[in-house]
């Protein structure tokens, strides 16, 4: 299986030493445009010599690179979000289908260890609540923080939940940019579940919290740490678990997965309609925002 990855940058060298380390798989060519990071400098290039793609360029870019490999039928892994817009994100999806090609998107933390076993224990989530704070970077900086840091939650969110979303509620703020650097929402589902979020990539800690609840459990995440804190009630007693998910590598899971589901057929965990989904929650949230900015400038 000959792969390319076009970007180079943080997310792109890290998905050229995945791929490369995997058997049956060839890294056939690392694409940016700047010379001295790749052997490629013009993804329009690859057609022909690859069968996939991975695809870790800014996300403006997203579509215009996405459509050129699906439309010579590469099978394609791009980055968080799938696209800029919901007409992109739908027209990458429909190319897909009409090609009968793989389109998955890189929602990593999806193949976290300790978030499937997470996974594995909430089946009826009725309040989750997630905080991602970070300091500021330029990395990222072209999208707001929603886009950057919150959609992590929102995916996690919306694959628990399982269920439609009923309302949703924003606020948020610029600080160093011009784009909103922290933001919080809360979106209500047609289940009942409730999910609140909160993102900032200006903050002096890095915070990973996510918390979920359900009747009879309250479980706390550290997702970074693989350590999961199970609370529960038996008999009258609170009881207090905790396990370990060490070890562990979710980018090595996504990209066998990728592979996979080229490969084998298997299911995409994150196909082109779930990181639209994705994408459409988080530009309405974007949406709230901004006309709340407006209403209180």
């Amino acid at each position: 299986m000959r792969v390319a990855v076009i970007g180079a940058g943080h997310m792109g060298r890290y998905h050229a030493e995945k791929f490369a380390r995997l058997p049956g798989v060839e890294l056939a060519a690392v694409v940016d445009r700047d010379p001295a990071r790749a052997q490629v400098s013009d993804f329009r290039k690859i057609p022909g010599k690859v069968d996939a793609a991975v695809i870790a360029v800014p996300t403006n870019l997203h579509h215009e690179v996405a459509r050129a490999c699906l439309e010579k039928g590469m099978h394609v892994l791009i980055e968080k979000p799938i696209a800029a817009t919901l007409a992109e994100a739908d027209d990458l999806v429909e190319l897909a289908a009409q090609r009968k090609v793989v389109l998955q998107v890189g929602h990593v933390q999806r193949y976290s260890n300790a978030f499937q076993a997470l996974a594995r224990r909430v089946d009826k989530a009725l309040y989750i609540d997630a905080e991602r704070l970070a300091g500021f970077k330029q990395r990222g900086a072209e999208v707001d923080v929603i886009l950057d840091l919150m959609i992590h939650d929102l995916d996690l969110a919306l694959s628990l939940a399982r269920s439609e979303v009923e309302e949703v509620s924003a606020c948020g703020f610029h600080v160093l940019t011009g784009e909103i650097d922290i933001a919080s929402a809360r979106v209500e589902f047609a289940s009942g579940c409730v999910a609140d979020l909160t993102a900032s990539r200006v903050s002096q800690a890095v915070v990973r919290k996510f918390r979920v609840f359900q009747p009879g459990l309250y479980a706390s995440a550290d997702l970074q740490g693989g350590k999961l804190r199970y609370v529960r009630q038996a008999a009258g007693v609170i009881e207090e678990t905790e396990e370990v998910h060490a070890g562990g590598d979710a980018l090595t899971a996504q990209a066998e997965s990728f592979i996979l589901a080229i490969t084998k057929n298997h299911p995409v965990l994150v196909d082109g309609a779930e990181g639209r989904r994705v994408l459409k929650l988080a530009l309405d949230i974007g949406r709230l925002v901004r006309e709340r900015l407006e209403r209180f400038a």
